[in-house]
C-alpha cells in the first residue's frame, strides 16, 4: 500500500507506526506527524476543527482533496501531451521520472499510467519494468503496450492468437450453421459491416499505426494460412487492411502493396459485381507486380481466396456469361470474364 513513499522521502504508515512505538506521549506524537505529514497550507489548520463540528472525519477530507488534485494532475498531463510546447514530452519524462517509484499504488496509478500512455516513446526501463510485472501490463493501456509488443513477438503473439481463434470460430460456426437463415445471410452483410466485428476492431486498435505490429499480424495470418488452408484467415488479411483504411491510418495503407487493389476489389464485394472499369483497375494491378515480388503475390492471392471475394467473381462471371448467352458471344470476347476467370 505505501510502495514507493520512502524513496521520495515521504513518511508513511510504517514510520508511524514505529513513531509511535518509541515515544512516550502518543498524542502529542500523532499532532506532529499530523503537523509534518498533512497539506502544508497554514490558512487551512484553523479551519480543520469545523469539519470536526460537522462530523465530517479527516480521513474523508483528505481523500477528496487528494481525489480531487488527481484529476487535476490527470488533466494537466493530457493537456501538456496535447499541447505545441517543444518541450511537452520532457516535461513528461521528468514527471514519470517523479511518479514512477509510486506506480503499484493504486490510488497513485492512474496518474503514472497516464503519463505512460502520452509518452511517444517511453523509456526502456520504464518499459521492461512494466512487462515484468503481470500487474502493471494489465492495466497500462493499450499505446503503451505496443511499444512492448513491436519488441517482443511472442508476447505480442500470445495476444493475438486467442482473437484469431475466436475469428475462425466465429466465420465457421457462421458458414456452417443449421439456421438456415444464418447461412443465407452469410454473404448479404456488407464489407464495412463485417468489419465492426469484434475481433476485427480490437485487432485494429491494438495495431494503431504501428507499420511494425501489422506486419507481425500479417505474418501470422500468412503462417495459419499456410499451415491450414483456412480461407477466413483471407478474409481477416483484407477486412483488417481495409479497418485501417476506414479509419484513415496513411502510414500503414501507404506502405502495404495490396492497399489499392484490395480497396478496389472491396468496392466491387460491396456492389457484387467487377464490371468492365474495376476489372481493368484489377487487372492493372495484377500485371503491376514485377520480378522478384512474390511475397506481394503470395498476399494478393490470399486476398483473391477470401470467399467473399470468389463469391463476388463468381457472380460476375456467371452475369456475364447470361449477358453473352443473350448476344450469341464467346466468353473470350469479355475482358470481365477473362479477368474474373484468371
Amino acid at each position: 500500500m505505501f510502495a514507493g513513499l520512502p524513496e521520495l522521502g515521504i513518511a508513511n504508515g510504517e514510520d508511524l507506526k514505529e513513531t509511535l512505538t518509541n515515544c512516550t506521549e502518543p498524542l502529542k506524537a500523532i499532532d506532529q506527524f499530523q503537523m509534518e505529514n498533512g497539506i502544508l497550507l497554514p490558512t487551512l489548520q484553523s479551519a480543520l476543527p469545523f469539519l470536526d463540528l460537522h462530523g465530517t472525519p479527516r480521513l474523508e477530507f483528505h481523500q477528496s482533496v487528494f481525489d480531487e488534485l488527481r484529476d487535476k494532475l490527470m488533466e494537466r498531463v493530457a493537456t501538456i501531451a496535447e499541447g505545441k510546447e517543444d518541450d511537452r514530452y520532457v516535461k513528461l519524462e521528468e514527471l514519470l521520472e517523479k511518479s514512477f517509484p509510486l506506480v503499484k499504488m493504486p490510488s497513485i496509478q492512474p496518474v503514472v499510467m497516464q503519463v505512460l500512455k502520452h509518452l511517444p516513446k517511453v523509456p526502456e526501463k520504464k518499459l521492461k519494468l512494466v512487462m515484468a510485472d503481470k500487474e502493471l501490463y494489465k492495466v497500462c493501456a493499450v499505446q503503451v503496450k505496443r511499444q512492448i509488443w513491436q519488441d517482443n513477438q511472442a508476447l505480442f503473439g500470445d495476444e493475438v492468437s486467442p482473437l484469431l481463434k475466436q475469428y475462425i470460430v466465429e466465420k465457421e460456426a457462421a458458414l456452417f450453421s443449421s439456421d438456415l437463415s444464418i447461412l443465407h445471410n452469410f454473404f448479404s452483410s456488407s464489407p464495412k459491416a463485417r468489419r465492426q466485428g469484434e475481433v476485427v476492431l480490437r485487432l485494429t486498435q491494438m495495431i494503431g499505426k504501428n507499420v511494425k505490429l501489422y506486419d507481425m499480424v500479417l505474418q501470422f495470418l500468412r503462417t495459419l494460412f499456410l499451415r491450414t488452408r483456412n480461407v477466413h484467415y483471407c478474409t481477416l488479411r483484407a477486412e483488417l487492411l481495409m479497418s485501417l483504411h476506414d479509419l484513415d491510418i496513411s502510414e500503414i495503407c501507404s506502405v502495404d502493396p495490396c492497399h489499392k487493389f484490395t480497396w478496389c476489389l472491396d468496392a466491387c464485394i460491396r456492389e457484387k459485381f467487377v464490371d468492365g472499369k474495376r476489372a481493368r483497375e484489377l487487372q492493372g494491378f495484377l500485371d503491376g507486380v514485377k520480378k522478384g515480388q512474390e511475397q506481394v503475390l503470395g498476399d494478393l492471392s490470399m486476398i483473391l481466396c477470401d470467399p467473399f471475394a470468389s463469391n463476388t467473381l463468381v457472380l460476375s462471371i456467371i452475369r456475364n456469361l447470361q449477358e453473352l448467352l443473350s448476344q450469341d458471344a464467346l466468353p473470350r470476347v469479355s475482358r470481365c470474364v477473362c479477368v474474373c476467370v484468371r
